[in-house]
């Protein structure tokens, strides 16, 4: 497998890219008045997967790198609360709500798999060290 050197290699980072530029795509039609609200919780909250992302895989250590994924995990909690809320106030239609709540699915699974090839590999490495 080869050395991953960049946030930008991983799958989790492009598809919560992904998922950002769908996220503004659809709140643009949401109403004015909902701009500082539910919209803006939407935004903030997809752009702060991938960000979260990006930061944890620079700090270079797996415990540091496992701490921000967990967080990136509850940012994904979130935005499928707003995607919810969004679904239930009519702002957006059932198949946006289930096209949208599979793509955080996927990344919130890649999420958990990454976590836990983090934490094999920190086991491992403790193995080599005794």
């Amino acid at each position: 497998m080869a050395k991953i050197n960049s946030h930008r290699q991983l799958d989790i980072w492009n598809k919560g890219i992904e998922l950002v530029k769908d996220i503004y795509k659809i709140t643009s039609s949401f109403p004015k008045e909902e701009l500082y609200g539910l919209t803006n919780q939407m935004r903030r909250s997809a752009v702060s997967i991938p960000s979260i992302v990006a930061e944890g895989f620079r700090r270079q250590y797996g415990n540091e790198f496992k701490q921000f994924l967990h967080i990136a995990l509850g940012s994904c909690a979130e935005l499928e609360t707003h995607i919810t809320l969004a679904k239930e106030l009519n702002y957006i239609k059932e198949q946006i709500e289930s096209m949208l709540l599979e793509k955080l699915d996927h990344i919130s699974r890649m999420t958990r798999n990454l976590i836990k090839k983090i934490k094999n590999q920190d086991a491992e490495l403790r193995t080599q060290d005794s």
